[in-house]
């Protein structure tokens, strides 16, 4: 046993609350609890002994559980959760600059922008993050501009980054900021949306995230649908169509968590329809909507609905597709962790291993970063036998000693 793991539990809340700058009121406000509660957790008086109370203090305190169990130090460098706190004060800057803060000529912000995409669709979470407080400052400087795509696709990046790592409220903020940036653009109103919805599914807002995403698709795929040759180039039918498609997987995902399985199949067909009447070349949005995305979909919330014979059969058949190949890593390892999800739900622990292993080899921080594929890692290393790697991996990640 080491020195760390002896401190009490209690004593470590404390210490990360206070290092997260957080009062006992604060923290207590976010568990739902009594402040007469967190304080006595922290001195000891009253015993954390279930794992699920503990999990849910670690996503307050933004740190893995396993730290408050005393099970591995934090990871060297510093914890990616901790650059949260450049991007809330980045945020916070909003329309408060000083008149001599200077502006980031337009060629150097689309550059950093494109960038930050970029390290996103190849799963560079930490990177993203480290990058996002400068990022922000400058397009929150030129968002009065009129390049209002770049502030869009800015926020929609933090957005999208943020959500993955469990920061509802962060996410949510900055695709609300991305939806403000986008005024009357049609397609950048509804790229803007598909942020929303993200957000709001991870606050567990399912159906508000549904109305909104609806919505936003009605808008773009009913314009979509106009015949060729009525003036609308063929290149912004294009991302018309891929948006809203987009939009209507994000509330069919949306209606199957909320219990509404046939909406859910109505709107995965309304995405395929989408789907047979585009070809997208160029992908500005970064929504890789196409037919295999559909059938990605149609996994996801055949996973929601328990359906796991369907899940797995459907996954099995897609993963031979040529276009699977072709989606960017964050995409493919995102998936790849529902995959797992899937093979669990059916009883098959060495498949859903085999899937985690295989989401780490594609996109390592899909698994080693959000907190959802980590708390999935710790079931399946709980296992008897675990499956095969998934050891290995919880070690490596710092699950399991």
């Amino acid at each position: 046993m080491t020195g760390r793991s002896e401190v009490p539990i209690g004593r470590r809340v404390a210490q990360w609350r206070m290092r997260r700058r957080m009062t006992q009121q604060c923290l207590a406000d976010r568990l739902g609890k009594s402040k007469s509660w967190v304080d006595k957790v922290e001195r000891g008086a009253r015993r954390l002994d279930r794992f699920s109370v503990i999990q849910a203090i670690a996503e307050v305190l933004r740190i893995d559980p396993a730290v408050l169990l005393g099970q591995h130090p934090p990871p060297a460098g510093g914890d990616v959760r901790d650059g949260f706190d450049g991007v809330r004060a980045a945020l916070a800057r909003y329309g408060v600059f000083e008149a001599s803060a200077r502006q980031v000529p337009v060629a150097e912000l689309r550059r950093r922008v494109g960038h930050a995409w970029l390290s996103f669709q190849h799963g560079q979470y930490a990177q993203v993050v480290r990058a996002l407080p400068g990022l922000l400052d400058a397009v929150q400087l030129s968002s009065g501009s009129e390049h209002g795509e770049l502030p869009v696709q800015a926020y929609r990046v933090a957005s999208s980054v943020l959500v993955k790592l469990g920061e509802a409220d962060l996410g949510w903020l900055t695709a609300d900021r991305a939806v403000a940036a986008a005024g009357e653009d049609a397609v950048l109103a509804g790229a803007a949306a598909i942020s929303i919805g993200q957000a709001l599914r991870l606050a567990g807002r399912q159906r508000l995230a549904l109305a909104a995403t609806v919505a936003a698709a009605q808008r773009l795929t009913g314009v979509a649908a106009r015949p060729a040759g009525d003036g609308v180039s063929s290149g912004r039918r294009a991302q018309e169509l891929a948006v809203g498609g987009t939009l209507l997987l994000q509330a069919a995902l949306a209606a199957a968590s909320c219990g509404e399985p046939g909406q859910a199949g109505v709107l995965l067909d309304q995405a395929a329809d989408v789907a047979s009447r585009v070809e997208v070349v160029d992908d500005p949005y970064g929504t890789s909507f196409g037919p295999v995305a559909v059938e990605l979909a149609r996994v996801v919330v055949a996973v929601e609905r328990g359906a796991a014979a369907e899940a797995v059969g459907r996954h099995e058949l897609l993963i031979r597709r040529d276009g699977w190949r072709r989606l960017p890593a964050e995409y493919r390892g995102a998936y790849l962790v529902d995959a797992a999800r899937a093979y669990l739900l059916a009883g098959d622990l060495s498949g859903a291993g085999r899937m985690l292993v295989a989401a780490d080899g594609v996109a390592p921080a899909e698994v080693r970063l959000r907190p959802s594929a980590r708390t999935l890692l710790a079931e399946l290393a709980r296992g008897h036998p675990a499956p095969p790697g998934v050891t290995r991996l919880a070690a490596l990640v710092g699950l399991t000693r």
